[in-house]
């Protein structure tokens, strides 16, 4: 629906300037037994057309004038993505060095020491920015969860909290349970607009109560939410699944615990274990892959200024009144030359 809002409309008390064409008579010629002139049906009908051309050039001029916009709106588009809810580890083993050398290998030169969260952020800065229409809201999680961003479009914003949340140091344990708590919760009283998904990323786990775990198996299938876990190998060897030539110190590992019990959840659950930039790069590009479905977008359009529209209307209008008076000295000209 068109709207259009004014930014003076105290300029509009002028509009009944548009009555002065019509007000306006031409007193300087007098023709005698004007009544003996045949009547000119055309000529009646231009000079009727040429008086709503001035009115309509000095309403357009107005109109201009009070500064005539249509408001900010937010329009739905159909698009192709997902929504995000990006839950971060900011415990003390995420300052820990990314993808450690064993300890009977030398050292190699040109190899960049980073840790952990540092190659996180790096790889989400890569990960939102190849998704222009997914919406992303953002939580840092230790032994509490705290919410930094919203769900948003706004990729401006979303990078900068990305970035942001690289810095400092880590803070005391992890809360998985109030992590996946607080990001769920960030989906409720939202309308169901596509994908929903939280893309955890931590080097830990936790031992989770019945409880716990099934308010998190109905909170995650009530919100229809998909869930993807992207895990930091903390020990060297030990996977999320167990194998053959497990050590009898994994068999427990709290990590292997919260794996197993995430794939009992009724919603679509997905690991990927990251224990080289490769790896970690491998499940950014699978998880892009996989997300791309249909989407409903929010997007705000700004403000729109109108007053060229009414502008263009005047220049228009003038230029056929114009065109007339040339025309029409250009005729007597040429009469009283042939006279």
């Amino acid at each position: 629906m068109f709207v259009l809002n004014w930014g003076a409309p105290y300029f509009l008390l002028l509009l009944p300037l548009v009555a002065l064409p019509w007000l306006s008579h031409n007193t300087e010629k007098i023709v005698a037994w004007q009544a003996m002139l045949p009547h000119d049906s055309l000529s009646v009908w231009l000079t009727r057309c040429f008086k709503l051309l001035s009115s309509v050039c000095i309403a357009a001029l107005i109109a201009a004038v009070a500064q005539p916009y249509v408001p900010e709106k937010i329009v739905e588009q159909s698009r192709e993505g997902a929504e995000f809810v990006i839950l971060l580890d900011r415990s003390r083993s995420m300052d820990d060095i990314f993808a450690r050398r064993p300890l009977n290998t030398l050292p190699v030169d040109n190899v960049p020491i980073r840790s952990k969260r540092s190659v996180s952020r790096d790889y989400l800065v890569e990960f939102v920015k190849r998704r222009p229409d997914d919406r992303f809201g953002y939580v840092l999680f230790s032994t509490q969860a705290t919410e930094i961003l919203q769900l948003t479009y706004n990729k401006d914003t979303v990078l900068a909290t990305v970035e942001a949340g690289g810095l400092g140091k880590g803070l005391s344990k992890t809360d998985i349970f109030k992590a996946l708590s607080k990001a769920a919760a960030m989906y409720e009283n939202e309308p169901y607009r596509g994908s929903r998904n939280i893309l955890l990323i931590s080097d830990g786990g936790e031992m989770l109560s019945g409880e716990e775990k099934t308010y998190l198996t109905n909170l995650l299938q009530s919100m229809r939410i998909n869930l993807y876990w992207i895990y930091l190998r903390s020990m060297r060897g030990m996977t999320l699944d167990k194998s053959d030539n497990d050590s009898l110190l994994w068999l427990d590992m709290p990590e292997r615990k919260l794996h197993e019990f995430f794939k009992t959840l009724p919603t679509p659950y997905q690991a990927f274990e990251a224990g080289s930039l490769r790896e970690f790069a491998h499940a950014i590009d699978e998880i892009d892959r996989q997300q791309y479905q249909t989407l409903i977008v929010e997007e705000r359009l700004p403000r729109q200024s109108k007053a060229d529209l009414f502008l263009w209307f005047a220049l228009l209008s003038c230029l056929i009144l114009v065109g007339a008076r040339l025309y029409t000295a250009w005729g007597v000209r040429r009469a009283f030359g042939e006279a």
